[in-house]
């Protein structure tokens, strides 16, 4: 239970996000810098892409548990609560954790002008914690793009760069190339790359800044022959990606180790099964392809009930679309967080697809939606992360430990 002290300074945290997200490294460069973070002699792997870096980044720290190697984890954005995003493989940020952290940064950048972000208030507090707990390795995803996220403050001593494809346009760039360069942004002079095949335009971008910065790439070639413990195929290619990477940083790694760590991974809402009810963050085009063919592969006689939500940004049609066949009805729900699309809004873009009707609702909340299903067909939750943290908070029946978030 979160007493009233630590509660304030977390919502204290969570209102920091009205200041919007704002790509730059000045602000996060000047705070790091007094906090003297990240810690001398520790060591981190950088982790970029469109689809699939947080699967990435829990395999190379599933495999580094297995290895007897405590190093922390920061990703995001959480699921239900905060805490997910800043963890070693002991435990996760306690809530006096987070609220202490906070305090002090509360009085550290008290006149600042621009104020820190929400997120990289959230990496200075991971960063701190990582000091403290003495974690030598630290597996660092990208918040948003790259070049210019926050997270590009740190140098690494290997980049990883996950397939890149459509995902937040109106930040990064209206074309492939544009996009890819806003996430090859956190090659740094001499320092490994890892990526994998795909598509031509955007590993061309990778291989020249990769030259230009001369930066030894490797592109993974193969999927991972070894079962992972995440359904689907293309987590084999992320798991590929994060055995390379932790090569690349001179880890000499038993392959029973690696095994086991990528048998053993824990990711929630990527094709997470709880019962007859499959949750999965899938929320651009890209995305919802490889959700569409893990259904095909791990249901192939039947369709599924999809809930849906998704928030503002996010290129809606285009994931129905690729939903839809897989789809036996729709109900589009409410989510729980300030940048929701309406299901009303969703519904209305559902009926501009013109595509071959199916039975569809609208539903006030996520509850709604899931009293509503048949409990004899298999349910999708999809078209959000922010509705699969909500969506699992309900299934685990601990909707009191939700926090809604918009970053």
């Amino acid at each position: 239970m979160i007493n009233d002290t630590a509660q304030r300074e977390i919502d204290w945290l969570y209102s920091t996000q009205l200041f919007g997200i704002k790509l730059g490294l000045e602000n996060v460069r000047r705070l790091l810098g007094e906090l003297n973070l990240p810690a001398a002699g520790q060591k981190f792997i950088h982790v970029a892409g469109t689809n699939g870096k947080g699967s990435t980044c829990a395999f190379m720290h599933s495999i580094l548990r297995a290895s007897g190697i405590n190093a922390g984890l920061f990703t995001s954005p959480h699921l239900i609560h905060f805490g997910e995003r800043i963890r070693d493989a002991e435990r996760m940020i306690t809530p006096d954790e987070i609220a202490n952290g906070i305090t002090r940064l509360r009085g550290r950048v008290v006149g600042w002008n621009p104020h820190p972000t929400f997120f990289e208030l959230t990496l200075a507090l991971a960063l701190e914690w990582f000091a403290h707990r003495q974690n030598e390795w630290v597996v660092l995803e990208t918040g948003l793009g790259g070049r210019l996220d926050a997270t590009n403050a740190i140098t690494p001593a290997v980049s990883v760069i996950t397939p890149i494809g459509w995902d937040h346009m109106d930040m990064l760039g209206d074309t492939l190339a544009k996009i890819a360069a806003e996430k090859a942004g956190i090659i740094k002079p001499g320092v490994p790359v890892i990526t994998m095949t795909q598509d031509a335009e955007a590993l061309g971008v990778i291989q020249h800044t990769a030259g230009e910065r001369k930066a030894s790439l490797t592109i993974v070639e193969a999927p991972s022959q070894v079962e992972t413990g995440l359904p689907g195929p293309h987590q084999r290619w992320n798991a590929a990606m994060a055995v390379a990477a932790l090569h690349a940083a001179g880890f000499d790694l038993d392959e029973t180790v690696v095994a086991r760590g990528l048998r053993d991974v824990q990711w929630p809402a990527r094709f997470q099964k709880a019962g007859n009810i499959i949750i999965d963050g899938a929320h651009n085009l890209d995305a919802a392809r490889v959700l569409a063919q893990t259904w095909r592969e791990q249901f192939p006689h039947e369709k599924a009930q999809l809930i849906f939500g998704a928030v503002a940004g996010k290129d809606v049609a285009a994931v129905l679309r690729e939903l839809n066949p897989i789809a036996a009805c729709l109900r589009f729900a409410q989510i729980d967080s300030p940048r929701a699309v309406p299901p009303e809004e969703l519904l209305k873009i559902w009926d501009g697809l013109h595509l071959e009707p199916h039975p569809v609702s609208i539903h006030s909340n996520i509850a709604d939606a899931l009293n509503a299903v048949n409990s004899d067909q298999p349910v999708l939750i999809a078209g959000s992360l922010y509705l699969a943290g909500e969506a699992l908070s309900l299934i685990e029946n601990k909707p009191g430990a939700f926090e809604r978030s918009a970053q």
